[in-house]
């Protein structure tokens, strides 16, 4: 099951537009997704709501160095999105290599684009190529104190040799 949710870009493509032609709509986030906790569970859940089909987007390896630092991601790209696409309220996820996932929206153009409440609307991207095609951007609340950075912290602290 967890691998029939992972799909490649052109994959996706085709399968969002026979899922459009029936009158779903179709929800987008994306993200790193390096240690999943429960606020990343809450928050795609919290997605999931706002339409029908959720798709999540993750970040590649590469990718997710380039954006957070050379020790990161923790944990491979294949058990990230693996992790992602067993949770029940994920329909799809797609892997992107970019430092945004700007190609991706454009090419899916969901109906329904979603981030965390700790980001603006106007700084979402893709949020302009959404809402030019009708669609809507939404944030959701995030879990107070529920951040992988944080979890890094405390797992560095607690373990840490004195």
């Amino acid at each position: 099951m967890i691998k029939k949710k992972i799909k490649d870009l052109n994959e996706l493509k085709k399968i969002i537009s026979a899922l459009k032609a029936k009158g779903k709509k179709i929800v987008f986030t994306n993200g790193c997704f390096d240690l999943l906790h429960y606020g990343h569970v809450k928050y795609l859940e919290a997605a999931k709501q706002r339409g029908d089909i959720l798709v999540v987007a993750v970040n590649s390896d590469a990718s997710v160095k380039r954006i957070k630092g050379d020790k990161r991601p923790l944990v491979k790209e294949e058990d990230r999105l693996g992790t992602i696409a067993a949770l029940e309220s994920v329909d799809y996820v797609v892997e992107f290599n970019e430092d945004t996932p700007l190609e991706t929206i454009r090419i899916l153009k969901p109906d329904i684009l979603v981030k965390g409440s700790d980001w603006s609307k106007n700084r979402i991207v893709g949020s302009d190529l959404v809402q030019g095609c009708g669609g809507k951007v939404l944030t959701v609340r995030l879990v107070p104190g529920r951040s992988t950075t944080d979890l890094i912290k405390k797992i560095v602290k607690v373990f840490a040799k004195k």
